[in-house]
């Protein structure tokens, strides 16, 4: 095996396969040539090349979230770096590790010039949970023989050891985005037959954290005295808490439970299309009544962000006396009235909470439920009634998914239409919420496919898709992978949203009208291609689409752009009885 003749780059590698990091995406350069050739000739790294950083930065991403691990990312110096910012960010504020390491100029070669050099330091301040800033070092067969020089060397070296492990170590512990500058002198491209570092290792701190049923005495009083509760759930990963402990808590009549299509949990007692039951309020005969009778005295909340903008409205305005949130790492004051922070995972909580709690008379949970069920009758009535538009596609791919598979939705109107809708339990459901931007949906989701045991469908409107097409530009996307994209020829979700169709210049600034389609790009990088503009078409292409898994396929469904939102707007008022 041949690796870098500069120690340093040998000690990144070894610190990092310490770590149980074996999954490297790099991206061409010259500068990361030490790193490049260090990772990719050892027998125990799964060695990724993506060219563009921005591309390959969301698919690692897309490996870290199924790997549930660290996913480390290499570039060259300069602007590469730079690219890996919306994933960065994305990482941040997803809890996923990623473990950025982009090589650099010596300090000395910093802003006198030189090609490709910018200043890394700290690039990501804002954005990050550790920077590791490296000593330069010089490949071995240079090295100055004099023992003052080699004491110096040893000094850096040992500072350069702690800081790896203090960043790799945090990307562990605390599940997000770390980065390692590491600054390389020339020559770059030499090589040895072995490993002749073996640098200080820092274990992370793997225990998760507990809690006692003592510590929880106040909140399970509070919590048996109440007799409206609402439990809202964001964006979760599938399988991480125990369905027993689901099954008690759904059974409270005090209690009622809100999920998302991205917390993917699943019970025939919780609500989890939110937009479905709280829009047709605001249309109601009397709003705020209804939303007083809605209004929790506490609220439990876990998991990540939640995507409905009318559950956040709902409860700024009308406020619980109580909101506690749990997550072993960080609790945002979304709704303006959290008090308390639990800070174990749920399944550390409840197994403690619940056995402590009664469940008090009440007609909360059964009264909302009610009112879901005559919602899910309108919902299936309207959609039966509506042409082919938008809401109507979302209506028929649905059906087809099958009962087994991994869904990512890119961001915008794409992850809103599917909140109306309901999923199985083994369709585990994904989108990049963090930011929710559309710049990576593509790439995180052939990352993910690459890493997940289960056959993977991408969901994709037409400007996330066109905006990530370098997602397709690698040599790694699996044969059963299935993009279903739909091309309303514009960003359809500034229809939806209030007051900006009014805007000046509407179809060119916002909407961005265009009549581009994918069958080019699905030509040039191999993928089957199948157009449907029809109910018809796209029953047959959804079952062609599933049918074989011999290369990776792409559905384009054209939507008439000047219905959707006619017809979305009029869904929320046809279901409000």
């Amino acid at each position: 095996m041949q690796i870098s003749s500069i120690p340093l780059a040998q000690s990144v590698v070894m610190l990092c396969l310490s770590k149980d990091i074996h999954h490297v995406v790099i991206s061409p350069g010259s500068r990361n040539a030490p790193l490049t050739i260090s990772f990719s000739n050892h027998s125990q790294i799964e060695a990724y090349s993506v060219v563009d950083e921005r591309s390959a930065a969301f698919f690692a991403l897309g490996l870290a979230q199924q790997l549930k691990k660290p996913v480390a990312l290499v570039c060259t110096s300069g602007s590469a770096l730079l690219n890996y910012y919306p994933a960065v960010a994305e990482a941040f504020y997803s809890d996923i590790p990623l473990v950025v390491i982009s090589a650099d100029r010596p300090i000395e070669r910093i802003d006198i010039g030189d090609g490709q050099t910018i200043r890394q330091k700290n690039v990501f301040q804002n954005h990050i949970l550790y920077s590791a800033n490296l000593h330069s070092e010089v490949a071995l067969d240079s090295f100055p023989k004099d023992k003052k020089v080699q004491q110096k060397f040893s000094e850096a070296q040992k500072l350069n050891e702690r800081e790896i492990n203090l960043a790799l170590n945090t990307a562990i512990e605390q599940n997000g985005p770390v980065h390692i500058n590491v600054p390389f002198y020339e020559p770059l491209y030499g090589v040895v037959d072995e490993i002749l570092v073996a640098p200080l290792e820092i274990e992370p701190i793997r225990e998760p954290k507990t809690i006692s049923a003592e510590a929880l005495k106040k909140y399970t009083t509070l919590w048996s005295q109440a007799k409206r509760k609402l439990v809202l759930v964001g964006v979760h990963e599938p399988n991480q808490i125990e369905q027993a402990l689901l099954d008690e808590l759904a059974k409270d009549p005090s209690v009622l439970i809100f999920t998302e299509t991205t917390s993917n949990l699943h019970h025939e007692n919780f609500v989890t299309r939110i937009d479905k039951l709280i829009a047709p309020l605001e249309v109601s005969e009397n709003p705020e009544e209804a939303f007083k009778a809605l209004q929790p005295e506490i609220l439990l909340t876990f998991g990540g962000l939640v995507i409905s903008k009318k559950i956040k409205a709902f409860l700024r305005t009308y406020s619980p006396q109580q909101h506690w949130h749990v997550d072993a790492k960080t609790a945002l004051n979304t709704y303006f009235c959290l008090n308390k922070h639990f800070d174990v995972a749920p399944n550390e909580f409840l197994k403690h909470f619940l056995p402590q709690v009664d469940s008090p008379k009440s007609e909360y949970r059964d009264f909302w439920l009610g009112v879901k069920e005559r919602r899910d009758v309108h919902h299936d009535q309207y959609i039966e009634r509506i042409p082919f538009c938008d809401l109507k596609v979302f209506s028929q791919i649905v059906k087809h998914f099958p009962k087994q598979q991994l869904i990512h939705f890119s961001n915008s109107s794409i992850i809103r239409y599917a909140q109306l809708f309901k999923f199985y339990e083994a369709q585990y459901v994904y989108c990049n919420r963090g930011t929710s931007g559309i710049d990576g949906s593509s790439s995180t989701a052939v990352g993910a496919a690459v890493a997940s045991k289960f056959p993977t469908t991408l969901v994709s409107g037409d400007l996330s898709f066109f905006y990530d097409s370098n997602a397709l530009w690698n040599n790694y996307i699996p044969k059963n992978f299935k993009i279903i994209l739909i091309n309303n020829q514009g960003g359809g979700i500034f229809k939806i949203l209030p007051g900006a169709k009014e805007t000046e210049n509407f179809t060119t600034f916002f909407e961005t009208k265009h009549e581009l389609t994918a069958e080019h790009l699905c030509k040039m990088y191999g993928f089957a291609y199948q157009t449907a503009g029809n109910e018809k078409e796209l029953e047959a292409g959804l079952t062609s689409l599933y049918a074989e898994d011999e290369k990776p396929q792409l559905l384009e469904v054209f939507t008439p752009s000047d219905i959707n939102d006619t017809y979305l707007k009029d869904y929320f008022k046809f279901i409000l009885p």
